[in-house]
């Protein structure tokens, strides 16, 4: 019944290349610089050479919640969900999302943003991005009784309502005024239930609340731009080329390296550890990472100058659900 924000970081370091890499990451910056302008192919910032993913920062990233802000929102929406239910007489303690990031280490958000690229991870564990941070636990959802149910839903279990749709509110200032037709204890139900209250009280207060899910629109926007790019093209096809090389053919993108190989069933195996470290090996012989993640941020930023006004909004709106939190958690 949650409806959280979907879980959402110190510059790259440069390291010494070979002549002819370098070459080619300042051709692939530089080149056409003036057909970049304005709709064309955005101009190029400085290309770092093989940076972790760890270092990597995006426009976007200013306005999306990292995984223990989103950990630290979930617990406060349960949180209203839970004082909700008490207007009614029901303790409601809600479930607790477990934090996937191991305690003291740093998240890195853009980990696979390129496929894999971490040659330590490639050889340890393939492609299973589960390993070493554990699997949590789905965990169980409240027992609860059919008033209770009907008070968390906003319908009785089961739909109820002669088969019709349950009313429900996009923001708060609506569901104020909005008759859900639903009474438990005399007492009417909010619109969509105590479950709908708690996320709109939090991210969507307002008519002009943004749409929490705004700021990650635009970032798949860039990624996809991105991915059309020239020079993230040209890189893409030298990378294929060196996969080649490997003996891994027929692969045009990282995307798709597990399931051209059939490796779902065993990421973490031998035959996915050898295809794992030739796929990072031949990102850091064309610094690919590097490039398509100068193309992405100049793309990212393209969209945050073009939805200024909006992105400010929700920044604003960010910033008091942050206050929100502080005050009820």
């Amino acid at each position: 019944m949650k409806e959280l924000s979907p879980s959402r970081t110190a510059g790259p370091r440069r390291v010494p290349v070979p002549a002819a890499l370098l070459a080619a990451v300042l051709l692939a910056g530089c080149s056409d610089a003036g057909a970049r302008s304005g709709g064309g192919e955005p101009e190029l910032g400085p290309v770092d050479v093989n940076p972790a993913t760890a270092s990597l920062s995006l426009p976007m990233d200013a306005y999306m919640d990292t995984e223990a802000d989103a950990l630290r929102m979930g617990r406060v929406q349960e949180g209203l969900v839970a004082r909700c239910m008490a207007r009614y007489g029901f303790t409601y303690e809600g479930v607790t999302a477990v934090e996937r990031t191991p305690a003291g280490a740093a998240e890195d958000r853009h980990a696979y943003l390129f496929g894999l690229a971490d040659p330590a991870r490639a050889a340890a564990h393939g492609y299973d991005k589960t390993a070493g941070v554990g699997k949590p636990a789905k965990p169980p959802s409240p027992k609860l009784s059919d008033s209770a149910y009907t008070v968390l839903h906003g319908e009785p279990p089961g739909g109820g309502q002669g088969g019709r749709q349950a009313p429900d509110a996009l923001n708060e200032e609506d569901a104020s005024r909005l008759d859900s037709g639903i009474e438990v204890g005399g007492r009417k139900v909010p619109a969509g239930g105590c479950g709908r209250e708690g996320y709109r009280r939090l991210y969507a207060p307002t008519k002009d609340s943004v749409d929490l899910l705004f700021p990650f629109g635009l970032s798949g926007e860039a990624h996809d731009r991105s991915k059309g790019d020239s020079r993230v093209v040209d890189v893409l096809r030298r990378w294929s080329a060196c996969m080649d090389k490997s003996g891994y053919t027929g692969i045009k993108t990282p995307y798709e390296v597990v399931e051209k190989l059939g490796l779902q069933s065993d990421l973490g195996g031998a035959k996915a550890v050898s295809a794992a470290k030739a796929d990072v090996a031949c990102k850091r012989e064309v610094n690919l990472v590097g490039i398509w993640y100068a193309v992405e941020k100049a793309y990212q930023q393209r969209l945050v100058e073009e939805n200024a006004e909006t992105l400010a909004l929700y920044k604003r709106q960010r910033d008091a659900r942050f206050k929100l939190a502080a005050s009820v958690g």
